[in-house]
């Protein structure tokens, strides 16, 4: 694959994981972690950026993105995938995209409600785009993200440039825990979810590039997920020092979008906050592209259904959940997101370490179905769904669960002690050899 191809396809990928969720997540982090913001950054990347640079690797490595839940029983692998597609996809993660995309580009410009029409024109758009599978790279690696690219990095140079103010103290969370905070804010993120899902385009984009054979796709996969890391660590740090920076105009802010709206307000005016609605709707739409190619991707390969039909259904069913509101979509489909986020890095770290296929299906069946006990507690906890008397137990006996991260331990363990006993059997199975006689 050319070094071209590469760059677009590094780009494209870039583009499809810098949805709105992820521009205006790091400015609120950055404002509460102030001068404890480079600590809380690096806990933030290694979460935000390396889960789902790890996960891109490994599907580059198994060479098609369905190798990954090879090992599983049929039936568990097809629900995961048709859950994690609808999750992403129409279910939530596009809608999403949508109605933030609006909220954010178009609600502060507009006197009226304007959803609706904007909501048909935007999956229009994103439907017409994913039509052109062949020129997906043209139309976002070469198009779209360097537009893309260019405007944040207007906004970023004038935030180091010309700060509003300096950084303040850190929240109480911050003070002594600014690592931790920022690991587990970038777990939150989820993108380690949306890699899966995404490894569905960028492994058959790269396969359509030229890189067919096992080796040439890895290392494609590898340069590709380079540059993506590269740019969103840059995206990430650049938003969060933005927020750090904000106080003067956003100190009492809630949430990311408003940092951001204040913070360009303050220092391009109207200019600033069209500048902000361009961001954000092309980082909706190209994330919006990406997440119906992959679903109709996936629907195509597995049940043989007519890439355009799927497409076209994916789009429709996004415009629809987009115009019932954002807050009814998170109450249906978050639970679902947040017990598929740990089950879908268990799938990735036990691919690792052992080749995904039938002859090792103990290992894996027994890594995500640990994960998924101990993943929906922590579901439970994100949720607020834990009794009380139960807190303090929980707290102080289970690893990790104030990270809402307390399937890890769990998953790893299971891991080790399966890896290992399947390494025993194969010993005992091995036949000795005989002595021959003197």
């Amino acid at each position: 694959m050319t070094k071209q191809n590469t760059l677009a396809i590094g780009l494209m990928t870039f583009a499809m994981f810098l949805g709105a969720g992820n521009i205006i997540f790091p400015p609120f982090l950055g404002l509460q972690a102030g001068t404890q913001y480079f600590p809380a950054m690096l806990g933030f990347l290694v979460t935000a950026v390396g889960l789902p640079a790890l996960t891109l690797i490994v599907m580059g490595r198994l060479s098609h993105s369905q190798q990954l839940t090879a090992a599983l029983p049929k039936p568990m692998a097809t629900g995961f995938w048709v859950l994690l597609f609808t999750a992403i996809g129409p279910a939530f993660g596009m809608p999403r995209a949508v109605t933030v995309a609006y909220e954010m580009g178009i609600a502060p410009f507009a006197s009226n409600d304007l959803l609706l029409p904007f909501s048909l024109v935007f999956v229009t758009v994103t439907l017409l785009l994913a039509f052109q599978r062949g020129k997906l790279v043209d139309y976002i690696g070469k198009v779209m993200t360097p537009l893309l690219v260019l405007l944040l990095a207007v906004l970023a140079i004038s935030a180091v440039v010309s700060p509003i103010s300096p950084m303040t103290l850190p929240s109480a969370a911050y003070q002594h825990q600014a690592v931790t905070q920022g690991l587990i804010q970038g777990y939150m993120t989820m993108d380690a979810i949306a890699a899966v899902g995404f490894g569905w385009v960028i492994i058959k984009t790269i396969q359509d590039k030229g890189a067919t054979s096992t080796n040439g796709l890895f290392t494609s996969t590898v340069k590709v997920t380079l540059i993506y890391a590269a740019l969103m660590s840059a995206c990430y740090l650049a938003m969060a020092y933005v927020g750090a920076t904000s106080s003067a105009v956003a100190s009492d802010a809630t949430n990311g979008g408003e940092i951001l709206t204040r913070y360009v307000a303050n220092l391009f005016g109207l200019q600033g906050q069209l500048l902000l609605a361009i961001i954000i709707v092309m980082a909706c739409l190209t994330t919006t592209i990406g997440l119906t190619n992959a679903c109709a991707e996936y629907y195509q390969q597995t049940f043989n259904a007519p890439f355009s039909i799927t497409a076209t259904i994916v789009c429709a069913l996004t415009g629809l959940l987009a115009n019932f509101g954002l807050d009814q979509i998170l109450q249906i489909s978050l639970p679902v997101i947040l017990v598929l986020c740990p089950v879908a890095i268990a799938l990735v770290i036990t691919a690792l370490v052992v080749k995904p296929a039938s002859s090792q299906r103990a290992i894996f069946v027994a890594a995500v179905s640990v994960t998924l006990v101990f993943g929906s507690i922590d579901t439970l906890h994100i949720l607020g769904l834990i009794p009380a008397q139960w807190e303090s137990t929980l707290t102080d006996f289970l690893p990790l669960y104030a990270a809402h991260a307390s399937w890890l331990l769990p998953c790893l363990t299971t891991l080790l002690f399966s890896f290992l006993a399947n390494v025993s059997l194969g010993n005992r199975s091995k036949p000795v050899a005989s002595t021959p006689a003197k």
